[in-house]
């Protein structure tokens, strides 16, 4: 899982959830050329919300114990983001405002990681949640691969 992340590039802030880092190590799912273009494109500096870590570790883990390893130890080159005494109150109120998905914490954290660091662009495979979401800082997200 190559960076974008100190290449003095001019770059576009994306925050990543976890179904495109699980399907860029499963070379059978059918979202992992996709997954793995998006997170190797350059023009993206991609920020890894804590929460989001640990529910790739969970389901790489189920998969192969061997690319949890990789996966953890890739991700020195990125920048992984916990929530902040703030996001947490909003975590719940997303959660609570859109508990009929269900929408989950570790979307939720998502959702406040990208709220805070202004970005509208979130790397997923999950349109069926972040398209739905209104965020407070944009109209809607940018959510990629398109």
């Amino acid at each position: 899982m190559p960076s974008s992340l100190n290449t003095g590039r001019k770059t576009l802030l994306a925050i990543v959830d976890s179904a495109p880092l699980v399907a860029s190590f499963n070379r059978r799912d059918p979202h992992h050329r996709a997954s793995l273009a998006i997170l190797e494109a350059p023009q993206f500096e991609l920020v890894i919300p804590a929460m989001v870590v640990a529910e790739v570790c969970y389901f790489l883990q189920r998969i192969d114990a061997r690319h949890e390893v990789a996966f953890l130890d890739g991700l020195s080159e990125f920048e992984v983001l916990a929530p902040e005494a703030d996001d947490w109150r909003r975590i719940a109120e997303l959660v609570r405002q859109y508990a009929d998905f269900p929408l989950g914490g570790t979307d939720a954290s998502v959702i406040a990681l990208a709220e805070r660091l202004n970005t509208d662009t979130i790397v997923t495979l999950d349109r069926r949640h972040f398209a739905a979401i209104r965020p407070r800082h944009c109209d809607a997200f940018r959510l990629l691969p398109e």
